[in-house]
């Protein structure tokens, strides 16, 4: 795939960290925009962190980002136009990724240089024509929606040997028993935080407090502390965080991790600084032991056929991700039902070992110990299919070759639009390495 059907933009923060280069040249004009050869090695060291290139790597970038001055031309001519409110949207999530990576808006600063501010209008400019190229390439292949038939046409298309090849992919399901917590428990735990915060109120350090008493692993240890913007923590407590004024402690407030009162430390732009301190409501041995019984009950109904795994999950299940779907859990990573034994090692080794080794396809799990959201439950998993090694096949990944299917579609409709749309365009490439690049599109080139 040499150039990007489904253009992702990518900041470019890699030209401010590498090396300068210092004799900066145009190497190609489409229509009234230059293409520099800065943009090909910034893309280059973005593209060879992810992937290896190959042969003839400087010319598929060269392409690549041609194809995008071309995009970028005819949306100028089609009167295609970007907010400012898009693009400082699109800027500040872009910010809001590199200011997590880093730890905080200050060692972003003191990394690049440059406040965040000066940063965002060097780029304003280029996220502006990024966002536009975008939106034209999306108006190029539109919305591709393919019938079966057409998907099946493509794959009878397809030689035997450039059939992708299928790792083992299984569908699991499981029913979760978190046991419940008693309203005692949580007004217990209300009242000692209460004690916490008027002790923050009366001038006590809530750093010290937070390190002493928290039950947040990850931020007790630094006195509480939390850098974040918007969308990184879950929306109870960033709508706490984002109220309050510098230095004021907020009431106390329920997330699904436990009970939690904040003090704000500042805010710049969309960034905050708070302290807290967490507390969870126990559960007793004795619920956890009742929840695991509950459990096995319904295992043993399931086990004698009285009812079926996805009606146990639905009247059941306390997981409610799951329940509505008979249990049957959803692989982010490919947003389908379908997951590899590696995908799933990396939440729970023993329960790949188990569906590896002791799970036929039909079969209920014995009963496991599981977590969610740092409390401690209990579930059975449900080994609802397996497919083994194979070329891909219409009957089992449907969805894999409807991908491929709507990719070539895409591919055919960006070639076409190239070569039509270059025709009647200015492009010229300069004398030097480009002029001689083998370019996979059908490309009209003013000598």
């Amino acid at each position: 795939m040499k150039l990007k059907l489904f253009f992702t933009i990518i900041i470019i923060i890699t030209k401010i960290q590498a090396q300068p280069i210092l004799l900066d040249k145009v190497v190609s004009v489409v229509g009234k925009n230059p293409l520099l050869l800065s943009e090909i090695e910034t893309s280059l060291l973005q593209q060879n962190e992810k992937q290896d290139l190959g042969a003839n790597a400087r010319c598929k970038v060269f392409e690549d980002l041609l194809f995008q001055k071309l995009l970028l031309s005819q949306a100028d001519r089609d009167s295609i136009t970007v907010s400012d409110q898009e693009v400082d949207g699109e800027l500040n999530r872009r910010i809001q990724y590199y200011v997590g990576m880093l730890g905080s808006e200050e060692k972003f600063e003191a990394f690049y240089g440059k406040r965040i501010s000066v940063f965002k209008e060097e780029l304003r400019d280029d996220v502006k024509n990024q966002l536009m190229a975008q939106k034209m390439q999306q108006k190029v292949t539109g919305d591709t929606k393919l019938t079966p038939s057409e998907v099946k046409e493509f794959y009878n298309t397809l030689p035997i040997d450039s059939l992708p090849l299928i790792n083992s992919e299984l569908e699991i399901g499981h029913i979760v028993m978190q046991p419940p917590i008693s309203d005692e428990a949580k007004m217990a735990v209300r009242e000692q935080l209460d004690k916490y915060r008027q002790r923050v109120l009366n001038g006590e350090s809530m750093s010290v407090l937070a390190a002493l008493y928290s039950e947040d692993p990850s931020s007790a240890k630094n006195g509480g502390y939390y850098q974040f913007m918007r969308g990184q923590m879950v929306p109870e407590f960033e709508a706490v965080a984002y109220r309050l004024k510098p230095g004021e402690v907020s009431e106390i407030f329920e997330t699904t991790y436990g009970f939690h009162f904040i003090q704000s430390i500042g805010r710049k732009g969309e960034s905050v600084e708070v302290r807290h301190i967490l507390m969870a409501p126990k559960v007793s041995q004795l619920e956890v032991l009742a929840a695991k019984e509950r459990l096995d009950s319904i295992r043993n109904i399931i086990m004698k056929g009285d009812i079926s795994f996805a009606n146990a999950a639905l009247k059941y299940s306390t997981d409610k991700d799951t329940k509505q779907n008979g249990g049957i859990i959803v692989n982010p990573g490919n947003n389908t039902t379908k997951w590899e034994l590696s995908e799933l090692g990396e939440m729970d080794q023993n329960l790949v070992f188990m569906l590896e080794n002791q799970m036929k396809v039909g079969d209920v799990s014995p009963i496991i110990q599981h977590v969610v959201d740092a409390k401690p439950c209990w579930r059975i998993v449900y080994l609802k299919s397996r497919t083994e090694p194979h070329k891909a096949n219409l009957t089992d990944d449907y969805t894999k070759i409807l991908n491929m299917a709507i990719f070539n579609r895409n591919k055919t409709l960006i070639k076409n639009w190239i070569s039509k749309k270059s025709k009647s365009t200015y492009i010229k490439i300069e004398e030097g390495e480009f002029k001689t690049c083998p370019l996979e599109y059908n490309w009209t080139i003013n000598q």
